[in-house]
């Protein structure tokens, strides 16, 4: 019925992506929020109701949380760790993303709940693609690391529960994620070119092509699979839309902090083969292979295009860099 407001839970509400969800859903007069993390001490958003619900793993109970739900927004999640020293790192991510997921699943399916939406990884899809051959949802997935075949997991799960149980799932797999307060690879790659050093950086011979995701785009795809028809039970890939080289995204940061980069020719198999043997394989395939996806299902199912360049994203993240960078 048109002018209804949906209730909407938001797992992972103090996260990355969880936490400019919230604040966007917020913006409007649709919804009323429900945003559940471990810990909501560091969440701030106004007119949400927040819960802490500590570990969510398969013994979560969220019958009370999920009553009254019209849609769940699944974003908690064990994130993939780089150099993990668990001794056994798949049953470490099964324990949150497949089994925390599912339960969450059923007892949200049990109160009555439509939709449920999961946010997974492209990890689902494979590392890498050829160039100029990107990843499609419905590829056959080829995940190679724990984290992404748990996300597999998840996601057979929750197929399975919505035929028989009749709760729509959407699956959204994005790519890396980036935006203001960014962390991990892409926050040291932003520091490092800020500082405007004189060194030569041996990319300018890479020719790869990688897409990214920025969090303003991620997050209207999401709102948009909230509400439309057309999403229920479908599998999206997501990105900004404009695939970007190693290079070409080096030079774009550092004209955003206002820096130069200067970058001379080297042999992409000898860069390579140092990384491999310094055991930096995984750093080597991300700056010098290709990850693309193909998100025009999006368009033609659901009418969506990104709303924001890839060009405006990396500027509004290197601004957010230079306004928290100590003087």
């Amino acid at each position: 019925m048109e002018g209804v407001k949906k209730v909407v839970l938001l797992t992972g509400a103090s996260g990355f992506v969880g936490r400019s969800l919230l604040k966007s859903l917020a913006k409007t007069d649709n919804y009323y929020l429900r945003g559940c993390a471990r810990n909501i001490d560091s969440v701030e958003c106004n007119d949400v109701q927040l819960i802490a619900v500590g570990d969510m793993d398969g013994e979560t109970q969220w019958n009370g949380i999920a009553q009254g739900v019209d849609v769940v927004v699944h974003a908690a999640a064990r994130v993939h760790v780089m150099n993990d020293t668990s001794a056994d790192p798949l049953a470490e991510f099964r324990k949150v993303n497949v089994a925390g997921t599912l339960n969450l699943a059923r007892q949200a399916a049990a109160c009555g709940v439509k939709r449920f939406i999961f946010i997974s990884s492209i990890k689902v899809n494979g590392e890498a693609t050829l160039l100029g051959t990107p990843f499609r949802a419905d590829d056959v997935p080829a995940p190679v690391d724990p984290y992404g075949v748990s996300k597999l997991e998840a996601e057979l799960e929750l197929l399975a529960l919505s035929k028989s149980t009749g709760m729509e799932v959407v699956i959204i797999r994005p790519v890396l994620v980036y935006g203001p307060g960014v962390k991990a690879n892409f926050h040291s790659m932003i520091a490092f070119l800020a500082k405007g050093l004189p060194i030569p950086l041996p990319f300018a011979s890479v020719n790869n092509k990688r897409s990214l995701v920025s969090l303003d785009n991620l997050v209207d795809l999401i709102e948009t699979c909230i509400v439309h028809p057309a999403a229920a039970n479908q599998i999206f890939l997501v990105s900004d839309g404009d695939d970007i080289s190693t290079p070409e995204l080096m030079r774009k940061v550092a004209y955003s902090v206002g820096s130069k980069v200067f970058l001379i020719q080297f042999p992409v198999m000898v860069l390579t083969w140092l990384a491999t043997l310094l055991g930096k394989q995984s750093v080597a395939t991300r700056l010098f292979g290709s990850l693309q996806v193909d998100i025009s299902k999006n368009y033609s199912l659901l009418g969506w295009v990104p709303p924001v360049s890839l060009e405006a994203s990396l500027k509004k993240t290197a601004d957010a860099y230079l306004e928290s960078k100590p003087e």
